[in-house]
């Protein structure tokens, strides 16, 4: 049975640990604000990109004249996945959840044969994934000194998936990232971007006549479609880390407050006994006199 000092040191503890978690999610609060501003801010832009290459991809179609990133190279033997995670922890499973998806689908290419390469974005992804697929990491995106992400950030990762690819790296390219939906709930989601694949919008109906050629704005699109694919991930992602964490960190204040108050109770009956076991010896030695 801990002593009076025992219990009293550990309610002390678990309040300064009550503290930290409250102040933690007063901060990621106030980040989620900024974080879901710029990702609900980059929908409408990202969904219109998508409707204009959609309209154009349907119109070049299987020509020999489409560009590689929408034809791909005519196999899907090498995929190359970039997973994107935080650079800090203490924000529930985020990161987990983001993590296994990737390595189920790790195990699903591996099973059909196919060859797997891997580029993390955010610390926490890679320190998951390279204990059992090590050797098939090709590269890293660290954004640790990254305060605010911007267009700049997702620039940088496409330039690097794109040299890769018309390098002749990999075949398939698809990200791993995490949708915002609300503080408590963000889907893990999966999008390939090479070769260029469209979701069905209302405005594949509607008819353009396109200068110089639909070939070649498609040609010039494409880059800037990856390029703007991942920055709306990398805001979702950021908008995820931060709704997880204030969650996270909110169910942890809550347990924190609830052990307290069982760390209190116990005190108080483990003081009381100490207090009813001292005066029955003071009475016993009293009647033995």
């Amino acid at each position: 049975m801990p002593s009076l000092k025992d219990l009293k040191n550990r309610i002390v503890s678990v309040k300064s640990t009550r503290k930290i978690t409250k102040a933690m999610q007063m901060v990621a609060a106030a980040k989620l604000r900024r974080a879901q501003d710029s990702a609900e801010a980059a929908r409408p832009y990202a969904l219109r990109m998508n409707a204009v290459m959609s309209g154009l991809a349907a119109s070049v179609g299987g020509s020999d004249s489409a560009p590689k990133l929408l034809s791909g190279t005519g196999s899907n033997k090498v995929h190359l996945l970039v997973v994107m995670t935080s650079e800090r922890g203490l924000c529930g499973g985020f990161n987990s959840s983001i993590v296994k998806m990737a390595r189920l689908h790790i195990a699903k290419l591996r099973a059909e044969g196919k060859t797997v390469k891997i580029i993390t974005v955010g610390k926490k992804g890679r320190e998951q994934l390279r204990r059992e697929n090590g050797d098939a990491m090709i590269g890293h995106v660290d954004l640790t000194e990254v305060k605010r992400v911007g267009y700049v950030n997702a620039q940088a990762i496409a330039k690097d998936v794109l040299t890769r690819f018309n390098a002749g790296e990999f075949d398939v390219a698809t990200l791993f990232y995490s949708r915002f939906v609300n503080v408590v709930s963000q889907i893990p989601t999966t999008l390939q971007v090479i070769p260029a694949s469209f979701e069905e919008t209302a405005e594949e109906s509607t008819l353009y006549d396109y200068e110089p050629s639909e070939e070649g704005i498609l040609a010039d699109l494409l880059p800037r479609g990856v390029a703007t694919q991942v920055f709306a991930a990398l805001l979702e992602n950021a908008a995820s880390e931060q709704g997880a964490r204030m969650s996270a960190m909110d169910n942890a204040t809550r347990n924190a407050g609830e052990m307290i108050d069982k760390l209190t109770i116990q005190y108080n009956r483990t003081r009381q006994a100490v207090i009813t076991s001292e005066l029955i010896e003071i009475i016993s030695g009293a009647e033995a006199l």
